[in-house]
């Protein structure tokens, strides 16, 4: 079980969680070690655009939604590179990305639980 899976359990349980994720591929949204805020979400009030903890193929990314098909109650995930990691189901969706480095992401903290 890898960080990433840690703290997803913590925040499907319901807890706020800060940690500080490594890589490059959020830059610059977040850069590597930079101190993330992650709330649980209601994935029905998702946008494109918000930075999501979700897992996709049973790994478990901290990256942005890329596009959304309601209906089928699913979010797409990428990075901010371009590359897109996948389809997720609403309840693969752990939590979202609130603040960074104390500076509060705009809108986040309305889609959380």
């Amino acid at each position: 079980m890898g960080m990433l899976d840690a703290v997803a359990a913590r925040v499907a349980a319901g807890a706020v969680v800060e940690f500080r994720p490594t890589g490059s591929s959020m830059v610059p949204l977040i850069r590597s070690r930079q101190l993330v805020s992650v709330a649980p979400v209601d994935p029905e009030r998702l946008a494109v655009g918000d930075i999501v903890l979700a897992r996709v193929s049973g790994t478990v990314y901290l990256h942005l939604v890329s596009a959304l098909e309601p209906a089928r109650r699913r979010v797409q995930i990428s990075n901010n590179r371009g590359r897109v990691n996948g389809w997720t189901g609403h309840d693969r969706v752990f939590g979202i990305c609130t603040a960074v480095d104390g500076a509060p992401r705009p809108g986040a903290a309305a889609k959380a639980r």
